[in-house]
């Protein structure tokens, strides 16, 4: 067990660092009663909303209030514009990397990346070979976890380019949290959030084909079953897009998508899929999928449609690909990464898995192409039959796992059961990538509720923050702008294999 951490907002002497001084300041004026009693109200807010997400469990679907935990997480603005760089830096790359392997393969032909890993990728859809979607870019939507270790210092621990998820909860947990602590954002420079579905919006639109001036958009959702189908509604709602399933579209003769209507077929310009690749078209994918549409992928090679993210983009969004990112920035854009990497060995190769091997009880293995926190295993706290297990697995399938240290994740005061204590926490801003790009400020901080857990998810146990980014004179500051305002609350019974496709392509990046 990794004994050293750094707690965020409290120093080793047990005093408030500067940046969390009004916060920890209020929480002791208040006392723990009068913290419960507010921990208890944003609950109370967030059952009235309807806040939920997914839990599936013995082939049921359970649906949960959205775990939040009342204290915030705080970021200095000056170090959040720092990783902001680096994540706009870090998308860039992936987006040309990606283009490069379904056209010219440049970065292979050059010895930069191996083609081996290409050919035993899972998320290769080699039937859009020869395809570049608008501006070049395949992931618009994506989700790069990062994590500070004790050496203070923020990395990005994985990539969420296919179907990433969380985004609405970062809007909701914010108004739960202006609602409860007022306060403080009279005091602060907290930076806003709500501003994520206006540039959504605007990345969406510009992705419209060319002559297309007012563009029709669609969220399209696997349906109620989802694990995400709170998000899919809500980022609907907010857009004014329309949210619909793929029994609600057809293909034209013309090659154009259509949405069905009381009043006949209505054009569809730009799709925002919540939908995992294999299910999108069963034309070209799952033959038996009932979630997507027939010829959509014919439409959106021929230009009629606009799907974000791009169908295959899922090629960078591999835990062992993603050990390659630092020579990718290198490659493609002449750059030294601005957001280091986890360090991370790839058993693929014959040295770096006898490392793994020889040292598996100091590691964290991860499997390549899961994601949720599924299949993860920390070394220091498995079973000797849970290691002999894992190398069996290591040496059946080396391309499928990669490792990395067991790193001391940062910690940040969390209101439990035994009073307020540190959990460890990770980090999920949301990236939008189009012609420009656009970070949002902090993002889902997702925390560990278990003492001395490091399994953030929510599937899983874990529960959420709100994250401030704070400008100015910590908690002295008077933010005269207007405050950014509270969030809204947010079709038919699916067929029992559509909703069985539903929970199957859990394939939100959870």
């Amino acid at each position: 067990m990794v004994e050293m951490q750094m707690d965020e907002l409290i120093d080793p002497n047990g005093a408030p660092r500067p940046l969390a001084s009004a916060v920890m300041d209020l929480i002791a004026r208040l006392g723990e009663d009068e913290l419960r009693a507010r921990q208890e109200l944003a609950e109370l807010d967030i059952q009235t909303m309807g806040i939920t997400f997914t839990v599936y469990s013995d082939g049921q679907n359970i649906d949960r209030s959205w775990p939040f935990d009342i204290i915030p997480r705080i970021i200095e603005g000056s170090e959040w514009d720092r990783i902001s760089l680096g994540l706009q830096q870090r998308l860039v790359a992936l987006n040309r990397f990606i283009d490069d392997l379904y056209n010219d393969q440049r970065i292979i032909a050059d010895g930069v990346f191996p083609a081996d890993l290409l050919d035993q990728s899972v998320n290769y859809r080699p039937q859009l070979r020869g395809f570049s979607p608008k501006f070049g870019v395949w992931a618009h939507i994506s989700g790069s976890d990062l994590v500070r270790d004790d050496d203070g210092e923020m990395y990005v621990l994985e990539d969420n380019l296919r179907v990433p998820s969380g985004v609405s909860y970062v809007v909701e947990n914010r108004g739960v949290a202006k609602r409860a602590f007022a306060e403080l954002f009279e005091r602060q420079r907290i930076r806003p959030v709500d501003g994520y579905t206006d540039e959504l919006n605007r990345l969406l639109t510009s992705l419209a084909p060319d002559g297309c001036d007012d563009p029709q958009i669609a969220v399209l959702t696997p349906g109620i079953f989802n694990s995400a189908y709170f998000e899919h509604s809500f980022l609907a709602e907010r857009m004014g897009a329309e949210l619909v399933e793929g029994a609600d579209l057809v293909v034209g003769d013309d090659d154009y998508v259509y949405m069905k209507t009381i009043e006949g077929l209505e054009r569809v310009d730009v799709i925002y899929r919540r939908i995992d690749d294999l299910f999108l078209d069963p034309d070209v994918f799952r033959e038996d999928s009932l979630l997507g549409v027939p010829g959509l992928i014919r439409s959106w090679q021929a230009g009629k449609v606009a799907l974000a993210n791009a169908p295959g983009a899922g090629v960078a969004d591999d835990k062992v690909v993603y050990a390659w990112v630092p020579d990718m920035i290198r490659y493609y854009l002449g750059e030294e990464p601005i957001v280091a990497n986890v360090p991370t060995y790839r058993t693929m190769y014959e040295d770096e898995r006898r490392h793994v091997i020889d040292n598996i009880g100091d590691l964290v293995l991860k499997p390549a192409n899961e994601s949720g926190g599924y299949g993860i295993l920390i070394g220091s706290r498995a079973t000797k039959d849970e290691l002999d297990e894992a190398v069996r697995a290591i040496e059946a399938d080396p391309r499928n796992w990669v490792a990395q240290p067991i790193l001391s994740l940062s910690t940040v005061p969390t209101l439990v059961d035994e009073g307020v204590e540190g959990r460890h926490v990770d980090l999920r801003p949301f990236v939008l990538t189009g012609e420009t790009s656009y970070v949002t400020p902090g993002g889902l901080t997702r925390v560990a509720l278990r003492k001395d857990s490091l399994i953030v998810n929510s599937s899983q146990g874990g529960g959420s923050k709100d994250t401030w980014i704070v400008d100015g004179r910590y908690g002295s500051t008077y933010d005269s702008s207007p405050p950014d305002s509270p969030p809204r609350s947010s079709q038919s019974q699916s067929q029992s294999q559509s909703q069985s496709q539903s929970q199957t392509q859990r394939g939100e990046d959870g």
